[in-house]
Formats: structure tokens, sequence, C-alpha cells
């Protein structure tokens, strides 16, 4: 019978803890959305985007030599979601054609392309949690900074 009790008892905490994470990803999708509306009415380009992280406590991840092959990931995930047209493809595919053959730079491009953004300074994006029209933002994000790295 005291097992029992226990199970329960362990059962009803579980179940809490798990509204409880509920409710904290219910906050941060709400805090998402302000912070994107306040950005889509005063902020411009790539700057709203920043804009976003910092309201959110984090910084957009850094792009840049080591995270080529995600950041051709992300660009095949934007693309392939229609968040990104014109010459994405075309960047990627240079992209690509700068890592092949490199294991960690591959294994970057399988995230990437299930639309998660890593930078080199250790900073992760779940393009998933995303909002469409921020997910727009951060792909152009991407698209600009890979842009440099051709």
């Amino acid at each position: 019978m005291h097992a029992r009790s226990t199970l329960i008892a362990l059962a009803l905490l579980a179940a809490g803890a798990s509204a409880q994470a509920n409710n904290l990803l219910d906050q941060l999708k709400e805090k998402a959305g302000e912070a994107a509306s306040a950005n889509a009415q005063g902020g411009t380009g790539g700057s709203s985007l920043g804009g976003l992280g910092s309201n959110l406590g984090f910084k957009m991840p850094a792009i840049g030599s080591s995270t080529i092959g995600n950041a051709a990931g992300v660009l095949q995930y934007c693309v392939k979601n229609n968040y990104l047209g014109g010459d994405a493809a075309s960047v990627k595919d240079k992209l690509l054609a700068k890592i092949t053959g490199q294991k960690p730079q591959e294994t970057g491009f399988a995230n990437g392309a299930k639309g998660l953004l890593k930078g080199g300074d250790g900073q992760t994006l779940n393009f998933k949690i995303l909002s469409s029209k921020l997910k727009t933002k951060a792909c152009d994000y991407v698209l600009k900074n890979a842009t440099s790295l051709i």
C-alpha cells in the first residue's frame, strides 16, 4: 500500500513538472510574439532579428568559417520551406562545394537542414519554435552572412 501511494505521489509530481515546463514554453512563445510585433513595427532587416534575440536573453548565432556546413543546411531548410528563394540555393551549393568530405561540416549541414542553426560562438537557434515571420527574418540573416563566406 505504501509503494502504491509513493507511485501516485511521483506521478502527480511528474505531471506538475510537465505542466510547469509547458507553462514556461508558452511564456517564451508569448515573449517571442511580442518581440516580433515590436520589431515589425519599428525594426529593419537583420537588426530586428538581433533585437528579438536580446529581448529573449540570447544573441543570434555567429556564422563563420567553422559553421559553413550548418549555414548551408539552414539555407536548404529555408529554401525547402519557402522562406527564401532567388539565389539562396546557389549560395547553398557554393558553400557545399567548400565542405565536401569534411565530416564535422557535413554533420553541421544535416543539423541545419532540420532547422537548427548552430553558431561558432556556441549559440543555437531552433527554427521550429519561431513564427513564420521570424523564420523568414532568420533565413535572411543566414543568407546575408553565408554569402560573405563564399
